[in-house]
């Protein structure tokens, strides 16, 4: 019991809370099976990591950020055939791109999608092991702008370097603002060839004049995304529409057009009983 109580206070020093946990059980396990010290030893370190990996996974989680249900096997590769699955799958695990400081454009209309495979890749990557932080564009800049005015926006764009991705969702929100603007040049220039960028927008190069009051920032600030990226055009509907007209087509036709093709004749009541159990086809 002396030696039971010794162990637990010095496994708390050296921060073992798992081992602490479990050790008494694979004692005893050991001892009725005749463990060597090794098997023992090694079993419980394999716990404590672990339980460690696990931990930090569910730390970096939290701290992404990023919109629930959002992932890769819930995302529509159908719906979106000029996006590659094979080519995002790849992506996802992270490796030389991540390393290099490259970087992820995602270009389409509202509700095709960007917003879900931008969050979607951001969480493989982060059960990879990587540090990802999911922000909308603005709201990143209202914080970096503060940070300005208290004059530690240097310290706050070099706190963003401990993520290995930066995810900026909906960049073509932010207004045209020399305050503004200048903060995500400075943030799109700090992070260039060191830290990845994954951008979602609405708007192609060409119209990113409307987001950076003056031409020679604007040049400069794409020429720095697209030296090392990958670029995704989402060319298709919007999600939220396709869903309301697949919903209006679930309602079936109007009663007058709803009648069955028959090869005979069929008189009024026959009509009105075979109306009354007739599914809406799929293309009403």
């Amino acid at each position: 019991m002396t030696d039971a109580a010794r162990l637990t206070l010095m496994l708390n020093d050296l921060r073992l809370p798992t081992i602490k946990a479990v050790w008494s059980r694979f004692a005893d396990q050991a001892d009725q099976e005749g463990w060597p010290a090794a098997r023992l030893l090694a079993t419980l370190a394999e716990h404590e990591l672990a339980e460690r990996a696990r931990r930090r996974l569910e730390r970096h989680l939290t701290d992404a950020r990023l919109p629930p249900g959002k992932t890769l096997d819930s995302f529509d590769f159908t719906v979106v055939p000029m996006v590659s699955q094979a080519q995002v799958m790849a992506l996802t695990s992270g490796d030389r791109w991540l390393d290099e400081g490259a970087n992820l454009i995602l270009f389409g209309p509202p509700g095709g999608g960007k917003s879900h495979l931008a969050a979607a890749i951001g969480l493989a990557l982060v059960e990879a092991g990587y540090r990802v932080l999911y922000t909308r564009t603005t709201d990143l800049v209202q914080r970096l702008q503060v940070a300005r005015r208290e004059l530690t926006l240097e310290a706050a764009i070099a706190k963003l370097d401990k993520y290995h991705l930066l995810i900026l969702d909906d960049l073509a929100y932010v207004t045209k603002d020399q305050a503004e603007t200048s903060v995500l040049f400075e943030l799109i220039s700090a992070r260039y060839e060191q830290r990845s960028l994954l951008i979602t927008a609405n708007q192609p190069f060409g119209e990113w004049g409307k987001i950076f009051p003056d031409p020679a920032m604007t040049l400069a600030a794409v020429d720095r995304l697209v030296h090392h990226a990958t670029l995704f055009e989402l060319n298709v509907d919007s999600y939220r529409r396709r869903t309301a007209m697949d919903n209006k087509r679930s309602r079936g036709r109007p009663a007058t057009r709803a009648t069955l093709k028959t090869s005979h004749s069929v008189s009024p009541s026959d009509t009105d009983s075979n109306d009354a159990t007739c599914a809406p086809s799929k293309e009403g």
